[in-house]
């Protein structure tokens, strides 16, 4: 495979010599000023999970997330190249950095997303790929990044998801270099070869059999006249019209049970209650979602003022907003109407769908 991989490379490379890959540099050269000129917080996420187009792609499109980037990163070598690393002949892996806003989504989230794009029990490559250029690691740029990065790593360890030990590293982040403009955004550029790529090496096979990504057919929407018949005005309201539920006087802000709150549109798991906890705003509160996929995070305007929506993707609903005054591990706030969500008894997960979130919870 890292010579079926290596092929599709010289072939689209070549092709795009001869279009002169202007569209390539205009796409870089926006990602820059985007970065350069996005006014919210701003940090960093450098991560490696063999094939660097397998781990920009799942991170492409998420709200607070400004750029991807495939690259180079934890050699010696300056500005390496492709058929350097590639071969081996460095001591860099295949690496992503993400330029993300902390205020929308937080790095605990982007590290949850990342255990679920590669094999993190696979100490001599990745899936087709072999060498230490391929192999999986966190390089984290700060303590705080360190201590995420450690706590997930060992909550990752005691949930029996692996039959081996998770064999990732946690690395202090020391540089990282720019891949070359043909591998950015590969997945949109060669969408075929990309795909033939992933299902080939086993990378799909593997992440179907350990996790569960959104999926709409399993978690479908209705349409607003059938939610109608099936919600309460106040769920209808909250979720359909953007209304706010009374603090204080709701289902679950005073909920200190084990499970996890779904969506009451979709049925699509939203968080679980190991990270809720008190806020005293008088809504149930998160520091973080299950996976931040199953979100969106539109900039709200409304009511003169600016604030972070945070809906349900599959749902197409409105669940709350999320505000940057949360405690660790995130900093944030997940300010959740009830009348948004479901909650679902940790011993009733098992027999509604959910016990492959049993582990969140436990």
């Amino acid at each position: 495979m890292q010579y079926t991989k290596i092929l599709l490379t010289v072939l689209f490379s070549y092709l795009s010599l001869v279009s002169c890959s202007a569209t390539n540099k205009e796409e870089q050269a926006g990602k820059s000023v985007a970065i350069e000129n996005y006014k919210g917080k701003k940090a960093l996420a450098t991560v490696a999970g063999g094939c660097f187009w397998c781990i920009e792609a799942p991170f492409e499109g998420l709200d607070g997330i400004i750029s991807v980037v495939s690259g180079y990163a934890g050699g010696k070598e300056k500005n390496p190249t492709y058929s350097q690393v590639s071969g081996g002949k460095t001591s860099h892996k295949e690496a992503v950095q993400i330029t993300f806003d902390p205020d929308i989504i937080s790095y605990a989230e982007i590290i949850d997303i990342f255990w679920k794009q590669f094999d993190p029990t696979d100490a001599g490559g990745s899936f087709f790929d072999r060498g230490s250029q391929y192999e999986s690691a966190i390089f984290f740029h700060d303590a705080d990044q360190k201590k995420v990065a450690e706590d997930s790593k060992r909550l990752l360890e005691s949930s029996g998801i692996f039959d081996a030990p998770i064999v990732t590293p946690i690395i202090k982040y020391t540089n990282f270099y720019p891949a070359e403009e043909y591998h950015q955004d590969y997945y949109k550029k060669s969408p075929r070869e990309y795909k033939s790529y992933r299902t080939g090496s086993g990378r799909d096979r593997f992440i179907a059999t350990h996790w569960e990504n959104p999926n709409a057919e399993k978690y479908p929407r209705p349409s607003k006249t059938e939610l109608k018949a099936q919600l309460t005005n106040l769920q209808y309201q909250v979720t359909m019209e953007d209304a706010t539920e009374r603090a204080f006087d709701n289902m679950y802000n005073e909920n200190k049970k084990a499970g996890i709150y779904v969506c009451i549109v979709s049925g699509a798991p939203l968080f679980s209650s190991k990270d809720k906890y008190e806020s005293y705003s008088g809504w149930p509160s998160f520091t973080k979602p299950i996976d931040a996929r199953f979100l969106e995070k539109p900039v709200d305007r409304s009511l003169g003022m600016v604030r972070v929506e945070v809906r349900s993707k599959l749902g197409d609903s409105h669940l709350g907003h999320v505000f940057n005054d949360g405690p660790d591990p995130t900093g944030l706030r997940y300010c959740m109407n009830s009348a948004a969500m479901k909650f679902i008894l940790k011993e009733n997960m098992e027999s509604e769908g959910y016990g492959a979130y049993l582990w969140l919870v436990n």
